[in-house]
Parts: structure tokens; sequence; C-alpha cells
């Protein structure tokens, strides 16, 4: 296998673990566990944007490498609206504070509002990703 087919490889990997993520934060929201749920969701933003980053041959070994990088790449240079930035450092904060401040709740409407917002931003990162092309699943997975 040549190195270009490993990453295309890796990238639909990458991309197919930040799917998962999503589906599972619905699974947390409908059970009402709304701190996994961010957690979750938190992790489907972060696979996405290391597959786009992966499809731009770089990758990271910790997550301030990815986000740092992916505001570099892509808000900076316009290529993704300055929102979708912000939205992911949002992310990153409320899967912090989830999984390590004592006594954080969510309030049921902003997950519900989050989970909206992660399905938008996967989506504009599945437009960066054209070695996605090829037929997908039914829910946007695909086997490899």
């Amino acid at each position: 296998m040549s190195d270009e087919q490993q990453r295309s490889q890796m990238v639909r990997y990458w991309w197919s673990k930040a799917l998962e993520s999503l589906a599972s934060a619905r699974r947390e929201f409908d059970a009402g566990s709304y701190s996994f749920a961010m957690n979750r969701l938190y992790y489907a933003c972060f696979y996405g944007v290391s597959a786009v980053l992966l499809h731009r041959q770089q990758s990271f070994r910790k997550h301030s490498g990815v986000r740092a990088a992916f505001h570099r790449q892509f808000i900076k240079t316009g290529l993704l609206d300055t929102k979708w930035g912000q939205l992911y450092d949002q992310f990153f904060e409320d899967r912090q504070e989830g999984d390590y401040v004592v006594f954080v709740a969510f309030e049921r409407e902003y997950v519900e509002l989050q989970i909206e917002q992660c399905s938008e931003f996967l989506d504009r990162l599945r437009v960066l990703l054209p070695s996605l092309d090829e037929v997908e699943g039914e829910n946007g997975c695909r086997s490899f």
C-alpha cells in the first residue's frame, strides 16, 4: 500500500470516528447524560478536524496542536467562517469543564443546540474532504 493510500485510509478512519462520536452524543443526549453528550460532541469535531488536517498531510499528537492548526489553516485563511473556529473552541471548553470541573451540568436545550451545531460543523468539514466522495453508507459511514 502506498503512502497516499494509507493516508487516505486514515482520513476515512478519522472521519468515521467523527460520525460515530456524533451518533454517540445523540444517544447520550437521549439518555439524559448531557455531560457525556458534550464530551462526544467535542470528539466528533476533533476527529473531523483531524481528518481534514491529515488530508492536508498534517497530524498532531496533542489537542492543542490540532486546534491551533485548524485556526491557522481554515479560520485565518477564510476557508471557514470564524464562527466555526469559535464553535470548535466552545466545544473544547465545554468538554474540559464537563470532564474536569466538579458539579458542572449542561442544560438540555444547550446540548440540543450544540448537537445541531456539531452536525453542521461536520457538514462544513466534509466539503473539504474530496477523498470521501466515493459511495458512503446510509449515515455517512463507509467501510474500508
